[in-house]
C-alpha cells in the first residue's frame, strides 16, 4: 500500500540537529499509519548524517548532524535545506507500508483499590458506576500510537469518550510500574516507577518493558489492546509466575 502525501506535510526546523515532518495535528489512525512507514522507510534507508528517526502520533523527528549532510549537487549551502530537500523527494514519491500485521495483546488489569486509586473519582466525574468504567474501558479500542515518556511506554487512542478525563491538576511523584491510566480520550501503561499526572484506574501484574530481553519492549506501534479485568487474587497470582 501507497502512502502518497500529495503535499499533505510540513517540514520545520527544531533548533539546528533537527527537522520535524508534520502529517497532520489530530490523532488519527490513517495519519498515524503514514508517520510509521516514513519513520520505517527512514530506518531503512538512512540518509547521510541523520542520527535519529522518532515517530509519535502525528510527526517525525530527524535529527542529523550538520557537518555530515553531503552538499552532493545541491546547491544549498545550508545543511538543513539540502536535508529537507533529500526528505521531500521522498514524501513526494511515497512510501511504502511496511506491511506489518496488525497484531491484538490482551493485557491483565486489577481495577480499583490500591491499584487503581482514582478509578472512584473519574467514575463520578464521567456519571458513572466503576463497574461501567470497568466495562467501557475493557470495551475500548485501544491502539498503540506511539512509544515515548518511558522506555516501551504506550500512549494509545480509542478510549471511549464517555470515559474522557483531563490529567490531574497535581501529578504523583511516584506511580508503581504496570499502572494502568487514561487522561483524554487515551490510555497509557506506566513501564516503569516514574512521576506522572494522568488518572490511575489499575494496574497490571506483567511487565511491559524488558531490557534485557532480545525485544525489550511488549508492545509496539500499531498494536491493538483489550484490557481483560482480573481479581486481586488473580493479580497475585499472576505476580508469584513472573521470573
Amino acid at each position: 500500500m501507497e502512502h502518497g502525501t500529495g503535499g499533505n506535510w510540513r517540514i520545520d526546523p527544531v533548533g539546528d540537529r533537527c527537522l520535524m515532518i508534520e502529517f497532520g495535528q489530530r490523532v488519527d489512525p490513517q495519519i498515524n499509519q503514514t508517520v510509521h512507514a516514513m519513520a520505517d522507510y527512514l530506518l531503512e534507508h538512512p540518509l547521510p548524517g541523520v542520527t535519529d528517526v522518532v515517530p509519535a502520533f502525528t510527526t517525525v523527528a530527524v535529527h542529523y548532524r550538520p557537518e555530515l549532510i553531503a552538499a552532493g549537487d545541491s546547491t544549498d549551502t545550508i545543511p538543513y535545506r539540502r536535508l529537507e530537500r533529500a526528505i521531500e523527494a521522498i514524501l513526494t514519491r511515497g512510501v511504502a507500508s511496511t506491511g506489518r500485521a496488525a497484531r491484538t495483546v490482551e493485557i491483565p488489569v486489577c481495577y480499583g483499590g490500591e491499584f487503581g486509586p482514582d478509578l472512584d473519582e473519574v467514575a463520578t466525574a464521567c456519571g458513572l458506576t466503576p463497574g461501567q468504567v470497568v466495562e467501557l474501558h475493557g470495551a475500548s479500542d485501544h491502539m498503540v500510537y506511539m512509544l515515548g515518556f518511558a522506555p516501551g511506554f504506550p500512549y494509545m487512542g480509542g478510549l471511549d469518550p464517555r470515559l474522557a478525563m483531563p490529567r490531574r491538576s497535581t501529578p504523583r511523584v511516584k506511580i508503581p510500574a504496570g499502572t494502568v491510566a487514561i487522561a483524554r480520550e487515551q490510555s497509557a501503561v506506566y513501564t516503569l516507577e516514574t512521576p506522572g499526572g494522568w488518572n490511575l484506574i489499575g494496574r497490571t501484574p506483567i511487565e511491559l518493558f524488558t531490557p534485557h530481553a532480545s525485544s525489550p519492549t511488549l508492545l509496539r506501534p500499531g498494536d491493538h489492546v483489550r484490557f481483560v479485568p482480573i481479581s486481586q487474587e488473580q493479580f497475585g497470582n499472576w505476580a508469584e509466575r513472573r521470573p
